[in-house]
């Protein structure tokens, strides 16, 4: 396949990438792959959705991450009896001129924590996540951009059912990311006992600004990619949609609907930022594998007859990926 020389400045965002990843693990031990996702979703503006049990240090990695960063950052810690007025904002009555004047909300931040998404009401969750959408919002008939960088993390708990409220695949599928955050290595967990033995969090430092961000994501954004890794990018979704096309009849009863073509934008932009964070000015065939299942796993609907076989959305994407032909 056809390759280009990296462009003069493909180096900036790996030495952006490391000044960053050396300060979290001041704090953060191990969680090597959630810390290069969320830099992914950093530098490329896409939200980012991440599952696990409670303790993995998910909220302490994202607000970890908006410290070693120039930017505003704030916690939402969802609940059922939030309100959307609590995330967006609301119109505030002044008496003394007598008019209303609008009160931002939480959402008016660079980076934004949506702490347990899922205990959230639907109302409140369709709040922010149109925010996320529109990169805007309305406060009593007046609209107000959100500025940029503006990227939105959200957690939520996969075991703890009662008093939650599901995200609908729709509103999941805005999500560029969706990480699923494992437990620590042996070893790693006991240097997580270690540090965290009645001690202080360890300071950061403010490594990075907004503009070297932004900047990061126009030469992303500009990365080389071959037209036969672009087919690669499309035939991958197109199998989740249409499996007989591939080779891949028996799965098809098992998938309800396949990827959006969001899908197929997302890949190809975290397949760059993937191949930027290595210093390459050009994308790979490994790119595109390394990010595919956190792209792709929310956005492949399984059927019924893949639940009674206990067939998860990544048991399809791995046989996705085995079954296209790789340029």
């Amino acid at each position: 396949m056809e390759q280009t020389v990296a462009p003069p400045r493909a180096a900036t965002g790996r030495e952006l990438a490391e000044r960053i990843t050396q300060e979290l693990h001041k704090r953060v031990v191990g969680q090597d792959a959630m810390i290069e996702r969320l830099l992914i979703g950093l530098l490329t503006g896409g939200h980012v959705l991440l599952e696990g049990v409670p303790g993995l240090a998910k909220t302490l990695t994202v607000r970890s991450l908006a410290e070693t960063v120039a930017v505003t950052f704030q916690r939402i810690q969802f609940t059922p009896d939030l309100l959307p007025a609590d995330v967006v904002g609301t119109m505030v009555y002044n008496q003394q001129t007598g008019e209303f004047t609008p009160k931002r909300g939480p959402i008016f931040a660079n980076i934004v924590l949506a702490d347990e998404i899922n205990r959230a009401p639907p109302k409140v969750q369709s709040a922010l996540l149109e925010a996320m959408q529109e990169k805007q919002v309305t406060i009593g008939g007046e609209t107000f951009l959100l500025e940029e960088p503006f990227l939105v993390m959200a957690t939520q708990n996969p075991i703890e059912h009662e008093g939650t409220y599901p995200l609908p695949e729709a509103q999941v599928d805005r999500f560029m990311l969706k990480l699923k955050v494992g437990y620590p290595e042996r070893s790693e967990e006991r240097e997580i006992m270690r540090r965290m033995a009645g001690q202080d969090l360890a300071p950061l430092e403010v490594v990075a600004t907004p503009a070297e961000i932004l900047a990061a994501r126009r030469e992303i954004a500009a990365l080389y990619m071959d037209e036969k890794l672009a087919d690669y990018i499309v035939d991958l979704v197109q199998a989740t949609r249409q499996p007989e096309a591939y080779g891949l009849a028996e799965i098809a009863p098992l998938i309800e609907y396949g990827a959006s073509p969001r899908a197929t934008i997302y890949l190809a932009t975290c397949a760059r930022a993937h191949a930027y964070l290595r210093g390459r000015g050009y994308v790979l065939p490994e790119d595109v594998k390394a990010i595919g299942a956190d792209v792709l796993r929310h956005r492949i609907i399984t059927s019924y007859e893949a639940e009674a076989e206990e067939v998860t959305a990544d048991d399809l994407v791995a046989r996705v990926f085995e079954a296209v032909d790789v340029p």
